[in-house]
């Protein structure tokens, strides 16, 4: 069982911090400042700018927003996409990877944006395998599985890849994962990560993304924003 120390970050909100691998889940420069940069605003926020829910005209020709997250993690960003999802009155269809659940014991202790800690504990207490109507804007399906086992049997709009640094998690950041994802989502949708090495970024363009390195969250250059221009095969 691995051990788990909760860590306080830069902008106030908590971390946790895995000994035995010598990583933390987040940035200690701000865990939601960068959960708030890195998947929200460079990835949700960015496809709706970018697809039918940023055409006025093209109103109700998408019902909802399919997001995979790599890494349930703390469920940090799956907590700030139902608050978006909410803010922004569309709904999202959410599904989490996540070998590792984490015990009520810790995420009880987690402090992100205390006024909303009851949709916080919902995510954590919703059972793991079947979908699960959080709020009536965002339905949250978390699966206790290996990266690599996942079918993936629709298609995605967005992706959240927040697995642990690939030199601490190899076997999750391979070119056969990137080319399954890469086949799995819709025209014009977006995958997003902290990581920045350029040999993701290769692997992410072989796999037919094109690839932008934009600026990264508090303390970090730069991160990855891979973009699906045409449609998978």
């Amino acid at each position: 069982m691995k051990e788990y120390i909760l860590k306080p970050t830069a902008d106030g909100s908590v971390t946790l911090y895995v000994p035995e691998m010598d990583e933390h889940y987040h940035s200690t420069n701000g865990a939601v400042q960068e959960a708030r940069h890195v998947y929200i605003g460079a990835g949700l926020l960015h496809y709706i700018r970018t697809s039918y829910f940023g055409d006025e005209s093209a109103i109700g020709t998408q019902s909802e927003i399919q997001i995979l997250e790599f890494g349930f993690g703390t469920g940090l960003n799956a907590f700030l996409t139902a608050l978006e999802a909410e803010r922004q009155k569309i709904k999202i269809r959410y599904v989490a990877l996540e070998k590792f659940p984490l015990s009520q014991e810790i995420t009880n202790q987690l402090n992100y944006l205390p006024e909303n800690s009851v949709l916080f504990q919902n995510l954590h207490s919703a059972g793991w395998g079947n979908p699960v109507e959080i709020t009536p804007y965002f339905t949250l399906q978390k699966l206790a599985i290996d990266f690599a086992g996942f079918d993936f049997p629709s298609k995605y709009d967005v992706v959240y890849y927040d697995a642990f640094a690939p030199d601490k998690q190899p076997e999750v950041w391979t070119q056969e994962l990137f080319d399954r994802i890469f086949s799995a989502m819709n025209q014009g949708g977006v995958l997003t990560t902290y990581c920045a090495k350029g040999a993701i970024r290769r692997m992410m363009q072989q796999a037919g993304f094109v690839v932008e390195r934009i600026p990264g969250a508090a303390g970090k250059r730069e991160m990855l924003r891979a973009n699906v221009l045409r449609h998978a095969d």
